[in-house]
């Protein structure tokens, strides 16, 4: 319980956190253009805001579902249609085949990232948040929920990052 309620008061901050940044870029004037980093930002925010409306779905190995249950590459398929219309692949192999591979002193909010959980490279996927904090469905038993990727679990099976957003 500890976990969950630290996981989701995570969750409200960095929600709490883009939120702030959409309403000051509101202010801008609707006819302005936007920027290359406005459009970048919009991305990445709408990837975050739409996997932290996820965070205490239930862990479904194969889950693809809301309502049913999600699987770490079932969370981010999610994710990344109903914010971008983003089409991925099924798996977290596969996904780690697509977009530009980024060293992980380039991670920015938005990108995927990569860990070994069952003995084989690209077991698991999650969206960075920033903060070196990331967002995923972990296992049967638990929830969508933030975790840090300065866990020492993490850290030992940390495969690499790729970046789907373009501009990101």
């Amino acid at each position: 319980m500890r976990k969950f309620l630290s996981s989701l008061l995570l969750a409200v901050s960095f929600a709490s956190a883009v939120v702030t940044a959409s309403a000051t870029e509101s202010v801008r004037k609707a006819d302005e253009p936007q920027s290359f980093f406005e459009r970048y930002t919009n991305a990445a925010q709408d990837v975050i805001l739409q996997g932290l409306k996820l965070v205490g779905v239930r862990y479904r190995f194969g889950g693809n579902d809301e309502d049913k249950g999600l699987d770490c590459s079932g969370f981010v398929r999610l994710v990344f249609k109903d914010s971008l219309g983003t089409q991925l692949p099924r798996t977290a192999a596969e996904m780690s085949q697509v977009g530009q591979r980024i060293d992980t002193s380039q991670l920015k909010p938005g990108d995927l990232v990569f860990f070994n959980t069952m003995r084989r490279a690209f077991s698991h996927v999650g969206i960075y948040l920033g903060d070196n904090h990331f967002l995923h469905a972990p296992r049967t038993g638990a929830e969508v929920r933030v975790e840090s990727m300065e866990d020492s679990y993490w850290i030992n099976r940390y495969n690499g990052a790729r970046r789907i957003i373009d501009g990101n």
